[in-house]
């Protein structure tokens, strides 16, 4: 019944979708170092058509978005055009192959569809790379909280040894000064020459344009009848009530993303960490230096970093909590979770009713749901029509290639170590 069941959702979901939108090729993961950038940017063009990047993004309340706006980075035309050649400028890494749209790929949700991303050197993280999508409208950035501000945000990676792999903010700026068009730019955009804060702030410039908040919900809810299908109504019930989604990712005027932009511990890594060892060893380690260097090597390089926001906070109540994603979009830019482990949008719900992993810093508010799985499968249907129109076809080819997994691997499948190791990527990882 349940193989059934998905399978006629997808289909009708592909035909209801297909008639609008673009087709991008994000089938599969992006092939490290094989991304065509050129490729990605028309294919961005036509995404960002008709927009003013001067102006508040459609679907948000002005007065949200001019909170937004750090008084040290207004808007521009000039800056915008800056940081979107820097996002896609290889020689923004150590060894010229890895930009912030290796990451971060247009034609892949803004993500990349791997588990955990893959730097300089064929080097892994232990992080699952969040989408830019409307990172613009979040409380702070990566999975930890550890950067305020999209502008701090931009510049870590590109001094990450793992990522792009420069030893500091001086080495990597030196190397843009050198490329003869980028002076003339730095000089439009902040009147100065390069240097590495207004490498930051551009970057951050470029990314507050990747907002994309008018899905088939959004329809709905200004009134548009038979925007939404029967089966995503009920999951939108679902979503709101016994699910009891909304409780971390409304969804309203106010907060268009759907996260309430707090750290939770819904117990994605507690049945193969043992937390109590792990926070000794990061404070010990924090002890000796708590620079957000050794932050970020913690979250990245060890499985230090499966405490989540303790590593930032050094507060035990933080232990095993990561920052609530964003719901929009959330059909195009899996895999799911901080570390990747869960593939499809089913994974994610079975997880939930479930009740997540029992551990002592579980969230007080991850229980037991008691879904169907017709219920589940109306919910996943309803957190698809989440995704912006101009995604439409990779939605719904994304929708019928998670139904396809779901229907033949979810059964087999009890955690998320063992999706990790069925992908082959714990092997890469090593024992760290």
């Amino acid at each position: 019944m349940r193989v059934h069941r998905i399978v006629i959702l997808s289909l009708a979901w592909a035909v209801a979708s297909a008639a609008s939108g673009f087709v991008l090729v994000g089938d599969e993961p992006a092939p490290h170092g094989a991304t065509n950038f050129d490729v990605q940017q028309r294919a961005l063009d036509a995404m960002l058509q008709g927009v003013d990047a001067t102006k508040p993004p459609l679907g948000v309340d002005p007065l949200l978005w001019a909170s937004l706006l750090p008084a040290d980075n207004a808007m521009t035309a000039e800056r915008v055009a800056l940081g979107r050649k820097l996002y896609f400028d290889p020689r923004l890494s150590k060894d010229g192959t890895v930009s912030c749209a290796t990451c971060h790929d247009v034609l892949r949700g803004l993500t990349d569809r791997r588990p955990v991303s893959e730097g300089i050197g064929d080097k892994l993280g232990r992080r699952n790379a969040p989408t830019t999508l409307n990172a613009a409208l979040l409380g702070s950035m990566f999975w930890d909280g550890r950067a305020a501000t999209l502008e701090d945000q931009a510049k870590l990676p590109i001094i990450n040894p793992i990522e792009m792999g420069f030893a500091n903010g001086d080495e990597a700026t030196a190397v843009i000064a050198k490329i003869p068009e980028y002076g003339p730019l730095f000089q439009a955009a902040y009147g100065r020459a390069p240097n590495y804060d207004d490498i930051g702030r551009a970057i951050a410039a470029f990314e507050r344009t990747l907002v994309f908040v008018n899905s088939r919900f959004d329809a709905h809810r200004a009134g548009k009848a038979g925007a939404l299908t029967p089966s995503e109504s009920n999951g939108l019930s679902l979503y709101e009530g016994k699910a009891r989604c909304a409780t971390c990712h409304p969804l309203n005027g106010t907060n268009p993303v759907g996260s309430d932009h707090v750290f939770h511990n819904i117990g994605v890594s507690a049945r193969h960490q043992d937390f109590e060892k792990l926070a000794t060893r990061a404070l010990a380690e924090l002890a000796k230096d708590g620079s957000i260097e050794t932050i970020e090597r913690l979250a990245l390089e060890t499985d230090v970093g499966e405490l989540g926001r303790f590593v930032v906070t050094r507060n035990y109540a933080d232990i095993g909590g990561f920052r609530t994603p964003t719901v929009r979009n959330v059909g195009i830019t899996g895999p799911y979770m901080h570390d990747g482990s869960m593939q499809t949008l089913w994974d994610v719900v079975d997880h939930y009713n479930k009740g997540g992993e029992a551990n002592p810093w579980l969230d007080g508010g991850i229980e037991p749901l008691a879904l169907t799985e017709s219920e589940i499968n109306d919910l996943v249907a309803f957190l698809f029509a989440l995704t912006d129109e101009r995604f439409a076809q990779d939605n719904a080819a994304e929708m019928k290639r998670q139904a396809e997994r779901a229907q033949t691997v979810r059964p087999f499948r009890d955690d998320g170590l063992a999706r990790r190791e069925r992908d082959g990527f714990e092997d890469r990882l090593g024992n760290r």
